[in-house]
């Protein structure tokens, strides 16, 4: 590998929605920065099943939802 080419790779902190604060490894920012997210797996819909809440009020998921109603969805 060619040298001086290749970002730091080094330990960040990054807090999830409920608080909880994991430590990663990343090239993203400095050492000990804390990266805070909006959406992570313990929120998002595609990791939990769909037993988060949506956030759509009146929007394309609730024209769907009316629009099939009795097909299951």
């Amino acid at each position: 590998m060619k040298a001086d080419i290749h970002p730091d790779y080094h330990f960040i902190d990054v807090k999830l929605t409920d608080g909880t604060v994991v430590k990663m490894k990343s090239t993203w920012g400095k050492e000990g920065e804390q990266l805070s997210l909006d959406i992570d797996p313990s929120v998002h819909p595609a990791w939990t099943g769909g037993s988060s809440r949506l956030m759509d009020t009146g929007g394309r998921v609730s024209k769907f939802k009316n629009k099939y109603a009795g097909l299951g969805f």
